[in-house]
């Protein structure tokens, strides 16, 4: 008789509460010492997925009484103006993470906006300082882009073995991709990175003891592509045909393969969110201990 078997939910969105409550109370205690963490999001034009998301970073940050600015540029503006910007903000000590939301206007280069920022603010961990740093392993303190280092989070939270796994990320964005592999790489992992130009992509998934999708294209793994027992994290954010959020993974097959999975909505989404707030704090911190609030 075949033995049915149903994934453990990885509930990222009771983990980011539990995150939440921690920083909060990391944040009452720099209070106490005349520290007041600062997060500032930039957005410049009208998208109204941005615009939902950069809300929703809004009130996370006010709950846990971190200060949040948003700046709302109008879509006509000029590279020069928006590097402007994010230099007062890079000579403001008040402010500790400097944000600009994706995407931005076709009149601005995103990558020179990414090295605008100070490596030292750069709360999403984009600047190729940080970039270089994470890529060696560097024992310092230093920011990292917030989803991967919130899956690194989930897989400790779940107790899920790391070293000496055969770890395999399909898609190698620089948001999520590439920073994923050196996190998972610097925990002893064994990683491999498939992409839109892998040939026989599925015969690496079928083999990965961890899996993490991140592609953006909607259930593009499928119960079979999937080894019995995998850990498996979803980053996909897409639409259904009848509109519903959904993710990369066709969650219903694979959650009778896998051996824990993450949900989308409420896996990886929360914990992007209270990283990205857990970070502010880290960086309020960490520019106490070089002398600057």
């Amino acid at each position: 008789m075949k033995v049915t078997r149903v994934a453990e939910l990885i509930d990222g969105k009771q983990l980011a509460k539990q995150i939440n409550t921690k920083t909060k109370t990391e944040v009452a205690a720099l209070k106490e010492i005349g520290i007041t963490p600062k997060l500032v999001v930039v957005i410049v034009g009208g998208d109204a997925a941005s615009e939902i998301y950069v809300r929703s970073k809004h009130r996370k940050a006010e709950q846990i009484g971190i200060i949040s600015e948003i700046k709302a540029l109008p879509e006509t503006t000029t590279q020069a103006e928006l590097l402007a910007v994010i230099e007062a903000l890079n000579q403001d000590d008040q402010v500790h993470g400097i944000l600009v939301q994706s995407p931005l206007p076709s009149q601005i280069d995103e990558l020179a906006i990414t090295r605008a920022i100070a490596p030292t603010k750069d709360v999403d961990g984009f600047h190729p300082e940080n970039v270089g740093k994470l890529y060696t392993n560097a024992q310092l303190d230093f920011p990292v882009s917030c989803t991967p280092k919130g899956i690194m989070t989930m897989l400790e939270a779940y107790h899920v073995p790391v070293a000496g796994k055969h770890a395999v990320i399909v898609g190698r964005s620089n948001i999520v991709g590439r920073p994923m592999a050196a996190l998972l790489l610097n925990a002893s992992a064994t990683v491999t990175v498939v992409h839109s130009k892998t040939a026989d992509m599925m015969a690496y998934t079928r083999d990965a003891d961890i899996l993490v999708v991140a592609t953006g294209i909607a259930h593009l793994i499928k119960a079979a592509d999937v080894k019995p027992g995998a850990t498996v994290i979803d980053v996909g954010m897409d639409r259904d045909e009848n509109g519903k959020l959904t993710g990369d993974v066709d969650f219903d097959g694979v959650k009778e393969v896998a051996g824990l999975i993450t949900p989308v909505p409420g896996g990886v989404g929360p914990m992007t969110i209270a990283t990205l707030m857990q970070q502010t704090v880290e960086l309020a911190k960490w520019s106490e201990t070089r002398g600057t609030k």
